[in-house]
């Protein structure tokens, strides 16, 4: 069977309005009503909330193509171009920043035309060096024609599996001329997270650059979501989503490259996704709320620095619970000191001892509920 792009009538998708039309009416109301517990709270939880979800959104996008990056990079990268406090910023790599640089320029300056150029400098931001892993490729451009058939494949090297082979090099400029002037047009009225989902699979099937064009797909359905919630906040990560259901998600693609031009199956997908994301982002919603909580009740007699610091850790996705050991390793402090300081803020009824004593004597933070 022919690929999907090489189908009669390409590029006009097609899909089956009735099998969307119910979840797409959920899924705009459940965006609905967790933008409106957004704009319910100050401006310190959203900034929170938001750099919280733009910070998973960059780590798991790259994390989807087997890049590992460092959240604290990221966030401090983050923060710094958004103006956020977050008590000192860490120093971030180069290809921290330029994943940093496409996602913000892509949902801060989500109403501006996409254009060639702009995705131009999307690519030479994810490749500062112009390599990708030890290979030079062509940055800043559409991928040559000397680099050959555009294929995406895994497996190990003489027994890959061919996923898919995108349009050929010579036809890039007629595709994506076709692409941009498509997602630029609102005048069809297509309902924003449909766009997004149909942007998200034209791109990646028509894989422009050489390498990165899974993180610029995810960042421009990134921007068609900013456009449909009118925000520059994000609160809920599709990236993230896509990354612990990565199997699936490569899985939905390649299924829908060797079919017809209805993408129906690929929508359905995507709408599923997408509602567990906004899932995931109520949870979180309930963790930044009942951070401040507990930090409400905390200043009310502040604590020294190295509580402060212990305590954001613990705060911040921290694995098992608290020691003397773990305590005097993260506030660099020695055992006695940390003792003191955990006795004291178990006195207060900021860490709740668990059961146990003696050597194996530990803690875990209150919950909000359980505060005096």
């Amino acid at each position: 069977m022919p690929y999907i792009h090489e189908q009669p009538g390409w590029p006009d998708f097609n899909w089956n309005d009735s099998a969307l039309s119910l979840v797409l009416a959920g899924l705009r109301h459940r965006q609905g009503r967790l933008l409106g517990r957004m704009e319910s709270l100050g401006f310190n939880l959203r900034a929170e909330a938001s750099l919280t979800t733009l910070t998973s959104d960059v780590v798991k996008s790259s994390a989807i193509e087997g890049e590992i990056l460092n959240p604290e990079e990221v966030r401090s990268s983050i923060a710094r171009r958004l103006g956020i406090d977050v008590g000192g910023y860490v120093a971030a790599s180069r290809n921290v920043e330029g994943i940093v640089e496409m996602m913000l320029d892509a949902t801060q300056n989500y109403a501006q035309a996409l254009t060639d150029d702009r995705l131009f400098g999307w690519h030479a931001a994810l490749f500062p060096t112009g390599r990708s892993g030890m290979h030079w490729i062509t940055v800043g451009a559409w991928r040559p024609k000397e680099a050959g058939p555009m294929q995406v494949v895994s497996g190990p090297v003489g027994r890959e599996k061919i996923h898919f082979e995108a349009p050929a090099a010579e036809c890039l400029s007629q595709e994506m001329n076709a692409f941009l002037n498509w997602f630029n047009d609102d005048s069809k009225m297509l309902d924003p997270i449909l766009k997004a989902a149909v942007a998200h699979f034209w791109f990646v099937t028509i894989h422009p650059f050489e390498d990165g064009n899974g993180r610029i797909a995810r960042a421009i359905a990134d921007m068609a979501l900013a456009r449909a919630d009118q925000s520059k906040d994000r609160f809920y990560s599709m990236s993230s989503q896509i990354e612990a259901e990565r199997k699936d998600y490569y899985s939905q693609l390649e299924a829908q490259q060797r079919g017809a031009l209805d993408i129906t199956g690929w929508l359905v997908w995507f709408q599923g996704c997408l509602d567990r994301a906004l899932g995931r982002a109520e949870e979180m919603l309930d963790g930044v709320l009942g951070k401040a909580r507990l930090w409400d009740h905390i200043n009310r007699e502040p604590v020294n620095d190295r509580q402060r610091l212990v305590i954001n850790r613990m705060l911040d996705d921290f694995k098992g619970h608290m020691n003397t050991s773990k305590y005097a390793k993260l506030a660099k402090c020695s055992n006695d000191t940390a003792l003191r300081d955990m006795r004291e803020l178990a006195k207060r009824g900021i860490l709740i001892q668990n059961p146990g004593g003696g050597r194996s004597t530990s803690y875990r933070l209150a919950h909000p509920d359980e505060l005096a």
